[in-house]
């Protein structure tokens, strides 16, 4: 029978947590489901609640927090090795899911169809909304190569979003109803085909937090398969929940991430005074935005 694993990194979110596996269990399949949870070191109760109301779930508990590649590793090494002695069935996949996402009855169905009838397909994300009905911008890019990197900080992004040049990294030039082949989806909702993780490997634990989705997909595509983006089911990406503590911490995090995939994907291709300046580039914009944190209200405080 198909399966799909589901992996749900949890780090004190205990609340959105126990919505999330309802919303879940709720889901209408065709085939098996397999739910892991991997608490990354909370002190919230998130390991009671697991032990309490979902006995189905398997739970990895770490002693602390590994970051998030890492704790996604645990689960899938496991999914991984059982994928190994099933015989590897070609449409089995992993779901990396968020704790702040909440899925329809459909939506695991609806991405699971769309591998099945795509064998070219290694990822596949749905259409994510936020709190206010707007679309997450992550849940379809282009790889951040420095070209779009540069359009994106300069703001010629913002002010021409239906350029294909200028608005090159979101992609918000696209019809965010239609599907499309894109570079990456987001890892807050993230269905991967088992095949393609066996010959791309697990997640880069180099990247603590944010990047690791890019990283991901840049890896998958190598070895040939395609990521799309299907906007047939629609998942609420409550946004913020997971990453709102330690604020300062993933701020550093996220300029870290930008810095590692450039360093491993394209350093290597551009010339010393570009990579010089793509890193000062980088201190700079990071500089800013912990400056910048400084100033607001403490709910407000986020990573941009």
């Amino acid at each position: 029978m198909k399966r799909i694993s589901v992996v749900i990194v949890n780090y004190n979110t205990r609340d959105l947590l126990s919505h999330c596996l309802e919303r879940l269990q709720a889901s209408q399949l065709d085939r098996q489901l397999r739910i892991f949870v991997v608490d990354n070191g909370s002190h919230d109760g998130s390991v009671d609640l697991i032990h309490q109301h979902y006995p189905d779930v398997e739970l990895i508990v770490s002693s602390r927090n590994l970051g998030y590649a890492a704790a996604n590793n645990l689960a899938l090494a496991r999914i991984h090795e059982d994928w190994v002695l099933r015989g590897k069935p070609a449409d089995d996949s992993a779901l990396l899911l968020n704790t702040d996402c909440f899925v329809e009855p459909d939506s695991l169905q609806i991405t699971a169809d769309f591998l099945d009838q795509h064998p070219d397909c290694g990822i596949v994300g749905p259409k994510l909304v936020l709190r206010d009905g707007s679309l997450d911008l992550a849940c379809r890019r282009s790889f951040p190569r420095p070209i779009n990197a540069l359009w994106k900080l300069t703001g010629l992004a913002r002010l021409f979003p239906d350029s294909p040049r200028f608005a090159s990294y979101n992609l918000t030039y696209l019809d965010p109803d239609q599907t499309h082949e894109v570079d990456s989806v987001v890892g807050a909702y993230m269905k991967v085909r088992l095949s393609a993780i066996d010959q791309a490997g697990l997640m880069d634990d180099s990247f603590f937090m944010y990047g690791e989705d890019l990283d991901w997909a840049y890896r998958i595509k190598r070895q040939g398969w395609s990521v799309y983006y299907h906007p047939a089911t629609t998942v609420l990406h409550y946004k913020g929940a997971t990453s709102s503590r330690q604020s300062y911490r993933l701020i550093i995090e996220f300029y870290r991430a930008m810095y590692l995939f450039h360093r491993k994907h394209y350093a290597g291709e551009m010339p010393a005074a570009i990579n010089c300046a793509i890193t000062a580039g980088i201190i700079a914009r990071g500089t800013f935005a912990l400056i910048r944190n400084l100033f607001r209200p403490s709910r407000a405080k986020k990573v941009n």
